[in-house]
């Protein structure tokens, strides 16, 4: 199956918002950190789960 959209395979350089590579969400593209995932999520739709 090739990947035709745009997207390097592997890991990426980092946190697209403040850079940090350790503890890196990419799942559905969105490429964060787990500190910022957790700033953010709610704001981009994402509910905790109790």
């Amino acid at each position: 199956m090739a990947r035709d959209h745009g997207e390097r395979i592997g890991r990426t350089l980092g946190c697209r918002r403040c850079g940090r590579r350790r503890g890196m969400i990419r799942r559905h593209g969105l490429r964060l950190c787990r500190q910022c995932f957790r700033e953010v999520g709610p704001e981009i739709g994402f509910k905790k789960m109790s």
